[in-house]
Parts: C-alpha cells; sequence; structure tokens
C-alpha cells in the first residue's frame, strides 16, 4: 500500500510517499480502508519532534506514519472485534495511544477507538470532526463551562479547534469575539461570531472588551495580557501555541489564579471520549455544527498539505483524501 512516511524529525520536506507492507489487523482490530483523514496542529508538533513529542521518541520518530482523524470502510476485522463487521463505514481517532497512521490506504484501528459513521456525513466531514471538534468542546465545559449570555472571545478562531469552538459557544448561547486575520473575517461570520477582530490591526487585549472566558488556541500572549481582557471573574484556557510559552503562562497563572477571581489554565483533552462524540454527531445531524474544510489533497500532497498549514492561513480544516484504484 502506498503512505506518507517520515523517519526523522524536521520540516515537511522529510515526508516521503512509500510503498509500505498493508498492516495485519490483530484480534482486537479492523483493518480500515482510509477514504479520508485531516491535518491538525498536533500533527505539525509531531513532525517537527517538539519537547513533548520526543519524550517518546527522544532521537527519531516513535511512530513513522502520521495522521489521527480517519473515516473509512472496514476490510476485515479480528475475531474479538464484536460490534463491527466488513463493509462498515466508519470514523475515528488513532491519536496516542492508538498508534495513528492514517495517511495511508490502509490503517488497523482498535474497536474501542472505533464508531460508525452516520449515512449524513460524507466521509470528508467525519475526517475533519474528531480531534478538533472534541478539542473545542471539552475546553469550552472542562474548566468553567460556558453560560448563556457569557462573553466568549476565541483567539485563533479561524483555523480547525477555532470554527468549532466559535460554533459551539454559539449554540450554548455565548456573545462570541472571534480574533483572527482579516482574510477569516467573512468565514467566522457565517459560522456565528458575533465580533471580530483583527489581530494584525487590533490587540485584542487592549480592545477594552472584557471576556467571561478566553479560549487561545494560538497562545502568543503573556499572563499579564490576558488578564488586562478578563472580566472580574474571568478564565484563560491555553489550547495551542508555542510550548515554551503556555508552560511559561501556566507557571504564572498559578499564581494569578491563587491570588485573584481571575483564572488561567491549561486545556485539557480527552481523545476519542464516546459522550463528546456523541453530542457533535448530534449536533452535526441537527445542522448544528459543520466542519469548516478549506482545501483537500491527495495522499501524495500530504507535504504540500503540511507547509499550507504552517503558513497559518488555513479557515478550518484541511482533509487528505485517498483515492484507492483496486476494489478488494
Amino acid at each position: 500500500m502506498k503512505a506518507i512516511v517520515y523517519e526523522k524529525y524536521g520540516r515537511p520536506d522529510v515526508l516521503q510517499l512509500q510503498e509500505v507492507a498493508k498492516p495485519v489487523h490483530k484480534d482486537n482490530e479492523a483493518l480500515v480502508k482510509v477514504h479520508a483523514a485531516s491535518l491538525n496542529a498536533a500533527d505539525l508538533e509531531t513532525l517537527r519532534g517538539e519537547f513533548v513529542v520526543r519524550l517518546t521518541g527522544p532521537l527519531k520518530p516513535r511512530y513513522r506514519i502520521l495522521g489521527s482523524d480517519v473515516a473509512g470502510q472496514i476490510e476485515a476485522v479480528g475475531r474479538n472485534v464484536k460490534q463491527f463487521q466488513p463493509g462498515d463505514e466508519i470514523w475515528g481517532d488513532l491519536s496516542y495511544p492508538h498508534g495513528f497512521g492514517t495517511f495511508a490506504e490502509y490503517v488497523c484501528i482498535p474497536e474501542n477507538a472505533l464508531r460508525l459513521k452516520p449515512a449524513s456525513m460524507t466521509f470528508e466531514e467525519a475526517a475533519a470532526i474528531p480531534t478538533a471538534g472534541v478539542v473545542a468542546l471539552q475546553n469550552l465545559l472542562a474548566k468553567r463551562p460556558v453560560q448563556q449570555g457569557q462573553k466568549v472571545l476565541i483567539n485563533g478562531a479561524g483555523g480547525s479547534v477555532g470554527t468549532f469552538a466559535v460554533q459551539l459557544a454559539r449554540y450554548f448561547g455565548a456573545e462570541v469575539t472571534a480574533v483572527d486575520s482579516s482574510m477569516k473575517l467573512e468565514m467566522l461570520r457565517s459560522l456565528g461570531a458575533d465580533h471580530f477582530i483583527d489581530y494584525t490591526q487590533e490587540d485584542f487585549t487592549k480592545s477594552g472588551k472584557l471576556s467571561d472566558l478566553s479560549l487561545d488556541v494560538v497562545v502568543h500572549r503573556t499572563i499579564f495580557d490576558y488578564k488586562r481582557a478578563l472580566s472580574s471573574k474571568g478564565i484563560v484556557v491555553m489550547v495551542g501555541g508555542s510550548t515554551a510559552r503556555v508552560f511559561l503562562n501556566l507557571l504564572l497563572g498559578l499564581f494569578v489564579s491563587i491570588t485573584g477571581d481571575k483564572k488561567i489554565g491549561l486545556g485539557t483533552w480527552e481523545p476519542n471520549k464516546k459522550e463528546d462524540l456523541d453530542f457533535l454527531q448530534e449536533l452535526f445531524e441537527a445542522g448544528k455544527v459543520k466542519p469548516v474544510i478549506d482545501r483537500r489533497y491527495p495522499l501524495s500532497e500530504v507535504p504540500e498539505a503540511f507547509r499550507y498549514l504552517e503558513e497559518g492561513r488555513a479557515q478550518g480544516k484541511l482533509v487528505i483524501t485517498v483515492a484507492h484504484i483496486d476494489k478488494t
């Protein structure tokens, strides 16, 4: 089968389309023919070999094939798999500890990481939801759940997590301010953002607008910037960005949180949480939340997709489509 493989950390140039052995499923796994996958910021961090990634692979990648989000069709199942059968259309998330590997024609997936794909979802839509949708949902609810009428600011609103966060915050009844570049303005308005700040023209921490919850997907600001932009009992949840900046803010944030009502916290993420995926599916089927897909790339162009992701211009998700010549 064909797969995008990398043997060392680095830029997208280290990714190579190669012919590799088709995986063999274990007794508790299904062999899945991949139809679509998608990119996440975590894939880029893993490709570069950032600090947290090197805890499990200090000198070279632990896994040769990247990709966690997946949608496809089951080709075969192990003898211990009870809930699925060949022909089932599925979607899921192969984040750690499930071994990644979705940037390929086939992948083996443990039964507990599989879920049936609704007929109303295309493979591309299904592949765009699992990671970004769950991250957005969990971090809007985990620290201090969004309430009706609250003011929510989302920094990095036009990316994969941000586009889900805007829709979810609006669903929960919040007044949403989206922060991103002006090229994403119309898209964010179409998702329901009430206000928009172009970060290239205005510093949202100096705008005078205070938020009850600030969800920061890019984390370039200091704790003191955040504190200035929060309401009296506001909270900042840091979801992404520079590892060094996040940890510095987290340390200083402990002091801020202890000495006042304003709270600074680190985002959490529990991949494949059934209740969250069920909820996102319900919202999708009700037309309340949809994945925003900016571009689609064939498997052979995964390196180019990573380059586009690096530039920070993607509006929502980048999806990888996998075409199969064989019919088996």
